[in-house]
């Protein structure tokens, strides 16, 4: 039987960009099963676990962030944008897409248009928040059209909705977050320490 991670993350987050090739080939080659659970961080994670805006943060960790952007963008040897044109920029309907994907094409798909999301915003400068955009990226990963409709239907809300207040039973605080079996692994710089975990299981 194989173990189970439940990805949680916002699409916007350049820490999920930056982690998320790199996930997936480990969950690949540990033979586990990803649960792709876009959440509502801002609006919903962030009041409740103490999470502030990136506008409304300190000087010194917003100089920081930027940093250790760069720092991590050069040793992946990932393109990254530190401040893309459009950010910050909403994620919700990124995150609905990318749930009327899983549901009518199951995880591989919502995994590679995550993937192309991220991509689009922190390395492309795309508008993730435009449907045109949106459009664009389920041509170029070869998914149906229609999921940009299927997106605004009421069972996707409903799996946004419910996505995010399993986060917060589960205690997540921060994106990208992977959890096994209740053990939290937060950021992409854990992805290490969530290899071990996994090839032990």
């Amino acid at each position: 039987m194989s173990t189970t991670v439940d990805y949680y993350f916002t699409p916007q987050s350049p820490w999920t960009y930056l982690g998320h090739a790199r996930f997936a080939q480990l969950a690949q080659a540990a033979g586990a099963s990803v649960r792709v659970l876009p959440i509502d961080l801002g609006g919903k994670v962030f009041p409740i676990s103490g999470g502030l805006p990136l506008g409304q943060r300190a000087p010194q960790r917003q100089a920081y962030r930027l940093l250790e952007l760069r720092r991590h963008s050069d040793h992946l040897g990932l393109p990254l944008h530190v401040k893309p044109k459009y950010f910050p920029v909403s994620g919700d309907d990124a995150s609905r897409l990318i749930i009327a994907v899983d549901l009518h094409d199951g995880r591989d798909a919502a995994m590679k248009i995550s993937g192309a999301v991220f991509s689009a915003c922190w390395a492309q400068e795309r508008h993730i928040a435009d449907e045109k955009v949106l459009a664009e990226l389920l041509d170029e990963c070869g998914l149906d059209a229609h999921r940009l409709e299927q997106s605004y239907s009421q069972a996707v809300q409903e799996r946004y909705e419910a996505n995010t207040a399993q986060a917060i039973g589960a205690g997540v605080f921060g994106a990208p977050t992977y959890l096994v079996e209740g053990e939290m692994f937060w950021g992409q710089d854990r992805l290490d320490f969530l290899e071990r975990r996994l090839l032990s299981a």
